[in-house]
């Protein structure tokens, strides 16, 4: 087997790697990338092709975490991770721990994390990996990475949802969600909210946004109450997509283009989370861009239903 037929073997597994320690599927797939140069130009071939890549992808990723973490104190608004519709590393033995780390809410958890704690619970805890493993690829000792994994569980386990729902739960609820939305009818999807849901958009100051953080399920309805219409006047498409592995949906206008992707956050039988990505820049891997700003001006054009 060459260089090249290891490196596509294992590239599904690098690119699931960087994204959890990253959060970007852009800034993802430049780790790989970088990965690939460093391993083309390395003069002897290493025993394992897996373990070299994988330590390579780890630390590129740490790297760009430290200086992206900068970036994004400066980030206008919310900060969310850029939506993954697919993750391309299966595992069935792990397939739990992949789904749940995929998530945005566990994404924004890993964010509280130091790089290094985030690495080493990525790479302990979501992908099995032993720790002299990973001492290897974070540059510690192995007593340090059993310290630095114990400190990431900590700060993950208190920061989960205290409400939980089975797969079955969560579609149920997301296809009524969106299936209100497409009809217009707001008293439907009212009905679906949690008394303290919150509604999270990121535009990264690029697209329109009604107000950053929404709590509560009054103030929530209004703004779908309002943002409902537009969509149905634009004679927009709501298609429901699995994002982060948590049902969502990609909103696109009429010409198919991509205006915003949604990841639901379900428990309890409610609607708990909405995380709107509506940044162009991070919605660029799902398809060609439309205009938000002209959508939303042509929607307030179009005639209103029964006008």
């Amino acid at each position: 087997m060459t260089r090249a037929d290891e490196f596509q073997e294992l590239r599904p597994l690098l690119f699931s790697i960087a994204y959890r320690i990253l959060g970007s599927v852009s800034e993802a797939e430049d780790a790989v990338q970088e990965t690939w140069l460093r391993y083309q130009a390395t003069a002897t071939r290493p025993a394992s092709a897996k373990a070299f890549l994988s330590t390579v992808v780890t630390r590129v990723s740490i790297d760009v975490l430290r200086s992206a973490r900068v970036r994004r104190e400066e980030y206008v608004g919310p900060w969310l991770p850029e939506p993954l519709l697919t993750d391309p590393y299966q595992d069935p033995a792990r397939s739990a721990e992949l789904a749940d780390s995929l998530s945005m809410a566990a994404l924004l958890l890993l964010e509280r994390l130091s790089p290094l704690e985030r690495a080493v619970f990525v790479l302990r805890e979501v992908f099995a990996f032993d720790f002299r493993a990973i001492a290897s690829a974070v540059g510690r000792s192995e007593a340090a990475c059993h310290q630095l994994a114990a400190r990431a569980r900590r700060h993950m386990a208190g920061g989960r949802a205290r409400f939980e729902a089975d797969r079955k739960e969560r579609e149920e609820l997301a296809e009524r969600f969106f299936g209100a939305f497409r009809e217009g009818e707001v008293d439907a999807l009212t009905e679906l909210l949690a008394a303290e849901v919150r509604m999270v958009g990121d535009s990264g100051g690029k697209a329109p946004r009604f107000r950053p953080v929404i709590v509560g399920a009054e103030p929530v309805a209004r703004v779908l109450a309002t943002f409902v219409p537009l969509v149905i006047r634009g004679a927009g498409a709501v298609e429901p997509r699995r994002v982060n592995g948590q049902p969502g949906a990609v909103f696109r206008d009429r010409d198919g283009r991509v205006l915003s992707a949604w990841a639901l956050d379900i428990g309890g039988g409610r609607l708990r989370t909405i995380h709107a990505v509506n940044n162009p820049d991070k919605l660029r891997h799902i398809g060609p861009l439309a205009d938000a700003w002209a959508a939303l001006r042509e929607a307030n054009r179009a005639p209103r239903p029964g006008s």
